[in-house]
C-alpha cells in the first residue's frame, strides 16, 4: 500500500456500513481505502441473527418502516429516498443472494448463513478495486489548520480553522484522504472489535456524543426456575410489564429463555423500556402463554381435560395444554400436588392454575451489559449530520454512518438497514462530491 499518497476516500471500519459505503464510493469512481482493525472484515456481521443475519425487514412502506425508529425516523426520510430497504434487497438479489421472509417481515439469506451476506459485500469491494488494510487500528481523526502558512480566510470546510485531512494509525502514521467515512459501529459485542472507538475520536474534534448504553439486550431474571428452561423458546405469547401493580406496556411475540434470564426478538425490543423502569423500582414481567384463550374459555378447556383424564396424575395431564418442557415449572408454580389425580383438583386450584397460565410472573433483575447487547443506543447527535449526504455539519468532508449515529432501532432487520442506507448514501455522496470539486 502506498502510504505517501492521498486517497479519494478512506473508510474506517470493515463492518456492514463500512463495506457498503466503500463499495459504493468505488463503484462511483473513487479510489478507496478501507481500514479494519481486525484480521478480517465483517466479524460482527457473521454473528448477527445467531449466525443467520437478519439482513433487513421487508416492510416496503417507507413511512411505516421509519415509524419503527420513533422520533429518530424523521431524520431518515432523505436517506431512505435514496436507498430504501427494497433497494438493499435488490442489491443482494442482483448479486445472486436469495432471501426469505419470516415472522414480522424479518428477512434472511435463503442459505440461513451470514457468510452469504459477507461474500456479496467482499465481492462488491473486489469489483470496485477497494484496497483493504486489515490489522490496522486507527487511533484518531487527523486535523490540519486550514490557514497555517497560507494567510487564507476560513474556507468553510471545517470547524473554525480546522479541517479533516485523514486518519491516524497506531504508531502515529497519518493516512491522508479527501473524504473520510467513519463506520466504526457502536459499543456492543466488544469481542468483535465494536468497542466504540469512533465516539472518542468524534468527541475530540467537536462532535456531541450521546453516551452509549446497552440496547436490544437480554434481561436477567431473579427467579431461579428460569435457569431450567435455558434454550427453550415460546412463540405467540403475550408479555406484559408491570410496576407498582400497574401495567406499563405489553407486546406479543417470541421469548427465549437463557441460563440467566430471557431474550428473543420481543424481549430485546422491550429491553430499553424495562431498563428505564428498573431505575425507579422493581419490575415484574408476566407471560400469558395462551393469549388466544380468555379465562372463561380456558376454564372450560381445563374442566374438559380433567374430566377426560380423570384418573391421570396432574403433572402428566398438564402436558396436554402447555409445552412439555414448561410443564414441570407450571406444576411447581401452581402449588397443586403433582401426584394428585385430575378428578381431585379443586375449583380453587383450577382458578389459580388459570391465572398462572394467563400470567406467569418473573421479576426482572437487570439488563445485561454491552457484551450481550445486540446494539447500543447513543452516538453522534443527529442534528450534527446532514442526512441528505451523511456528512458531518462540522466537517463537510467527514461522513458518519451506521451505529456511530444516535439512532434507536428495534430488532427485526432495522439496524442492518440503517447500515445499508446510510453507508450507500455516504459512499455515493463522497465519490460524487469529488467530481464537483
Amino acid at each position: 500500500m502506498e502510504t505517501n499518497t492521498t486517497w479519494d476516500v478512506i473508510v474506517v471500519g470493515g463492518g456492514p456500513a463500512g463495506m457498503i459505503s466503500a463499495g459504493k464510493a468505488a463503484e462511483n469512481g473513487a479510489r478507496v481505502l478501507l481500514i479494519e482493525k481486525n484480521e478480517t472484515l465483517g466479524k460482527k456481521l457473521l454473528i448477527t441473527g445467531g449466525g443467520r443475519c437478519n439482513v433487513t425487514n421487508s416492510e416496503f412502506d417507507v413511512r411505516k418502516f421509519l415509524e419503527r425508529f420513533k422520533d429518530d425516523g424523521k431524520f431518515l426520510f432523505s436517506t431512505f429516498s435514496q436507498h430504501s430497504n427494497k433497494d438493499s434487497l435488490d442489491f443482494f438479489h442482483k448479486r445472486g443472494m436469495e432471501t426469505k421472509v419470516e415472522n414480522e417481515l424479518r428477512t434472511f439469506p435463503a442459505s440461513n448463513r451470514s457468510q452469504s451476506v459477507l461474500d456479496v459485500l467482499v465481492e462488491y469491494l473486489r469489483e470496485g478495486g477497494v484496497e483493504v488494510l486489515s490489522n490496522s487500528p486507527v487511533t484518531g481523526i487527523a486535523l490540519e489548520d486550514k490557514n497555517k502558512d497560507s494567510g487564507l480566510s476560513d474556507s468553510g470546510d471545517g470547524v473554525g480553522d480546522k479541517k479533516v485531512i485523514g486518519v491516524t494509525l497506531k504508531g502515529k502514521n497519518i493516512l491522508h484522504a479527501k473524504k473520510i467515512i467513519i463506520a466504526t459501529g457502536g459499543a456492543s459485542a466488544p469481542h468483535t472489535g465494536s468497542t466504540g472507538d469512533g465516539f472518542a475520536w468524534l468527541k475530540e474534534i467537536g462532535h456531541t456524543i450521546i453516551t452509549p448504553t446497552p440496547s436490544l439486550v437480554p434481561i436477567a431474571i431473579k427467579d431461579k426456575w428460569v435457569e431450567c428452561l435455558a434454550g427453550i423458546s415460546l412463540t405467540d405469547i403475550k408479555i406484559s410489564v408491570f410496576q407498582n401493580g400497574k401495567k406499563q406496556f405489553f407486546k406479543k411475540g417470541k421469548i427465549l429463555f437463557t441460563h440467566v434470564g430471557v431474550s428473543g426478538p420481543t424481549i430485546l425490543n422491550m429491553s430499553r423500556d424495562i431498563g428505564d423502569l428498573l431505575k425507579y423500582g422493581p419490575v415484574t414481567i408476566y407471560l400469558d402463554i395462551l393469549p388466544q384463550e380468555d379465562n372463561g374459555t380456558l376454564n372450560t378447556k381445563l374442566q374438559e381435560l380433567f374430566k377426560e383424564h380423570d384418573k391421570k396424575k396432574f403433572r402428566n395431564a398438564i402436558t396436554n395444554i402447555v409445552p412439555t418442557k414448561l410443564a414441570p415449572i407450571i406444576v411447581d408454580l401452581s402449588l397443586i400436588d403433582p401426584e394428585k389425580e385430575c378428578n381431585s383438583v379443586t375449583r380453587e386450584e383450577r382458578i389459580r392454575l388459570i391465572n398462572l397460565l394467563k400470567g406467569i410472573p418473573m421479576e426482572a433483575d437487570k439488563l445485561l451489559g454491552a457484551d450481550k447487547a445486540i446494539i447500543t443506543s447513543g452516538g453522534v447527535l443527529l442534528d450534527e449530520v446532514d442526512f441528505k449526504t451523511m456528512s458531518s455539519r462540522l466537517f463537510p468532508n467527514l461522513y458518519l454512518v451506521g451505529d456511530i449515529l444516535n439512532i434507536d432501532r428495534p430488532s427485526g432487520g432495522f439496524s442492518l438497514q440503517i447500515c445499508w442506507s446510510t453507508g450507500y448514501v455516504a459512499g455515493k455522496s463522497a465519490a460524487d462530491s469529488l467530481i464537483i470539486e
